[in-house]
């Protein structure tokens, strides 16, 4: 992947985390990618996503309590 389309993706993923939480931070940023990743194969590759949740319950939980905030921050920001 060159430098360009790094960069390209990158403001795709701060301009989608603002639009989607209202604030584009690093951290944001984060969370979102993990949130977007772990969604996508979730939706395409159940079982490798019950295989993972099965074999780290931790990040299982860590998984959740961030699209939990994810979520309620949206809700926030669709409020105001």
């Amino acid at each position: 992947m060159n430098e360009t389309f790094k960069q390209q993706l990158d403001g795709l993923l701060e301009k989608y985390t603002e639009l989607l939480i209202g604030e584009g931070t690093e951290e944001n940023k984060e969370k979102v990618k993990a949130w977007i990743l772990y969604n996508h194969i979730a939706k395409s590759m159940p079982p490798l996503a019950q295989h993972w949740n099965q074999t780290y319950p931790d990040a299982k939980e860590n998984i959740m309590e961030t699209i939990k905030e994810i979520k309620n921050m949206n809700e926030q920001k669709r409020k105001n």
